[in-house]
C-alpha cells in the first residue's frame, strides 16, 4: 500500500506590528484645557493680555478678579510679561498693554464700535437725509472710522480712514474736548493749529475755552472753521467708567441750515451717542 504524503502548510505570514503615532490616536475634537498638550502657563498668561482693552489701565487686584487669578500667582505672569515688553507697569502700580499690542487691541475696539454704530448713523441719515460720520482716537491721531452720506447733488463727504484736525473740525473737538490736559496737548501738536479757513481757531486759549463748552453741552460744532460752505455738529460718545475715544457727526452745506434744524440735529447727535454708549 503506497504512503501518501501530505503536503506541507505553508507557514501563516506574522503580520507586521507597526507603531501608531499619538496624535493620531488623538480625538478630532478640540482639545479641553485638560489636553495633554495644553501648557497652562500660556493660557494663563493669554488670559491675563484679555483682560486689557487697551485703554484702562488695570490694577493688580482688578486684573485677579477679571482673570479669576490670586494675586500671588498673578504677580509673576505681570512680571514675565513686562520682561518680554507685553505688557508696562506706571508709577502707580496698574498695567497697561505695551505699544506693540495697544494698536491691535485699539483696531479690535475700533471695530466693534464701528459694528455697533453702524445703525444709527443710518438713522441720522436717514432722518436728515445729510451726511453722517464717526471718528475714533487712534492714540494720538483722531481717523473717520465709518461715514454714510446723503444722495444730495451738493453735500459735505468724509473719507474712511482720514486723519482729523483736532481743532477745527467737530469730531476732533468733541474727542479731544473729554481728554486729560497732556494727551489734549499732544494732539495739537501733532496736528498744529493750521487755519483751514478765516473762521479757524488758531489761539490756543480761545480753543480750550470752546472745549470746556462742549465738555459742558456734549456737542462740538464745527462752522465753516475747516472749510468754507460747511457746517458739522458732533457729539462725544461717553460710556460708563471708559475714556472718551469716539463721537458721531452729522454734516451739511450752510445753505441747508437753520435755527431750528440746528437744534434738532444736535439733539438726535446726543440720542445717537446714548445709544451707542449704551451697547458698548
Amino acid at each position: 500500500m503506497k504512503k501518501v504524503q501530505s503536503k506541507p502548510v505553508p507557514a501563516t505570514k506574522t503580520a507586521t506590528r507597526r507603531r501608531v503615532p499619538k496624535w493620531a490616536m488623538a480625538s478630532t475634537e478640540t482639545p479641553s484645557d485638560e489636553d495633554a498638550y495644553y501648557l497652562r502657563s500660556i493660557g494663563r498668561a493669554l488670559d491675563v493680555l484679555n483682560c486689557f482693552d487697551g485703554q484702562v489701565p488695570l490694577s493688580l487686584k482688578e486684573i485677579s478678579a477679571r482673570a479669576g487669578l490670586p494675586e500671588s500667582s498673578l504677580f509673576r505672569v505681570l512680571r514675565t510679561l513686562e520682561k518680554h515688553e507685553y505688557l508696562q507697569q506706571f508709577r502707580d502700580g496698574t498695567y497697561q498693554l505695551s505699544p506693540r499690542l495697544i494698536f491691535g487691541w485699539l483696531v479690535r475696539a475700533a471695530d466693534r464700535v464701528r459694528e455697533i454704530a453702524r445703525p444709527e448713523l443710518e438713522r441720522l441719515v436717514n432722518a436728515f437725509n445729510e451726511t453722517a460720520s464717526l471718528a475714533y482716537l487712534f492714540d494720538d491721531r483722531i481717523h473717520v472710522l465709518d461715514c454714510l452720506e446723503t444722495f444730495h447733488e451738493i453735500r459735505m463727504t468724509n473719507k474712511v480712514g482720514r486723519v482729523l484736525p483736532p481743532h477745527c473740525s467737530a469730531l476732533g473737538k468733541a474727542i479731544t474736548a473729554f481728554q486729560d490736559r497732556p494727551l489734549a496737548d499732544r494732539l495739537l501738536e501733532v496736528y498744529g493749529l493750521t487755519a483751514r479757513t478765516e473762521h479757524t481757531i488758531t489761539d490756543r486759549q480761545h480753543l480750550f475755552a470752546e472745549l470746556a463748552q462742549v465738555r459742558k453741552s456734549g456737542v462740538a460744532c464745527d462752522r465753516e472753521e475747516s472749510i468754507r460752505g460747511g457746517i458739522c455738529f458732533a457729539a462725544a460718545v461717553s460710556a460708563a467708567n471708559k475714556p472718551v475715544v469716539t463721537a458721531v457727526s452729522l454734516s451739511t452745506p450752510a445753505i441747508r441750515m437753520d435755527n431750528k434744524r440746528e437744534l434738532e440735529i444736535q439733539a438726535a447727535l446726543l440720542e445717537a451717542a446714548r445709544n451707542i454708549a449704551k451697547k458698548l
